[in-house]
């Protein structure tokens, strides 16, 4: 199974022993955004057998800051809800503007699961392509789920003041250029304006074809590029809250490099005082 599978390949493939489909949609309900129920919106209409992650559920249970990857107990017990097993061949999907189907490629890679892949298109494409979905709420067969990983590709504050003052490692952030640059204001109350200093700017929406496909090879090595990165070095993604920076991530990988997500990002790195801030172009 490749990392980005094609909705011909997963349509051949529904039902095949040891596949997993998973619809891991995620509104995060920044002020603007309309309101969404993913779970709703996975009753009404998903894929054939997948089972819906429930991203919101996944987070540790009372931090501080929004979208925290979750402790090993937490998600151990969730992913064993969801039948999950280590051998598992595990493709993930979304519909939803954040993309954040490959926040849960993050999370699931973070706690050891080798063989994670992205539906490319997502439900959109599969529903443009006419492709049938079912309805309703599956209860998976339960499974115990040993964490032999916790962490794994997954920076810190501590980590991330690190990176920033020795300045060998990329630090590239996914957020529009309007939030980077300072032009406009913060969604969440209490979080400066700008980036971390030294960081470069890559909105996630760039990493796709206008058919919400990922760009691939040249292209995407292109918009790396673009934004003054070089995707052959080591990279640290940050955005908001650590879901785009998923993305950032994803993309690397396509290209062969694995690149960390600073998980608390700007919500942490923007609301402590104590931390260095720039803004205007990178």
């Amino acid at each position: 199974m490749h990392d980005l599978v094609s909705t011909e390949w997963l349509a051949a493939n529904t039902g095949a022993p040891g596949l997993r489909v998973l619809d891991a949609s995620y509104h995060v309900g920044l002020p603007g955004e309309p309101p969404r129920d993913a779970a709703a919106e996975f009753a009404a209409g998903h894929l054939p057998g997948a089972a819906f992650m429930d991203l919101a559920a996944f987070a540790e249970p009372g931090a501080a800051l929004p979208s925290t990857m979750p402790g090993a107990t937490h998600f151990a017990a969730l992913a064993g809800r969801l039948g999950l097993r280590a051998d598992d061949r595990i493709v993930l999907y979304d519909d939803a503007p954040h993309r954040t189907a490959a926040r849960a490629w993050v999370m699931l890679r973070a706690f050891g699961f080798a063989q994670v892949a992205l539906l490319d298109g997502g439900l959109a494409k599969w529903k443009a392509e006419g492709r049938p979905l079912e309805q309703g709420t599956p209860t998976p067969a339960p499974t115990t789920v040993d964490v032999a990983a916790a962490g794994v590709g997954v920076l810190d504050l501590a980590a991330m003041r690190k990176i920033q003052q020795e300045g060998t490692v990329q630090i590239v952030d996914a957020r529009s250029a309007a939030r980077f640059t300072g032009a406009e204001a913060d969604p969440r109350t209490g979080v400066a304006l700008g980036h971390i200093p030294g960081s470069r700017n890559l909105p996630y929406p760039r990493l796709f074809n206008a058919d919400g496909t990922w760009r691939q090879g040249a292209a995407l090595t292109d918009a790396f590029a673009a934004a003054g990165i070089d995707p052959n070095k080591p990279m640290a993604m940050t955005c908001g809250s650590g879901i785009t920076a998923s993305v950032l991530a994803f993309g690397a990988h396509l290209l062969g490099q694995e690149a960390a997500v600073y998980d608390g990002s700007w919500t942490e790195w923007g609301g402590d005082p104590t931390t260095p801030k720039a803004t205007g172009e990178a």
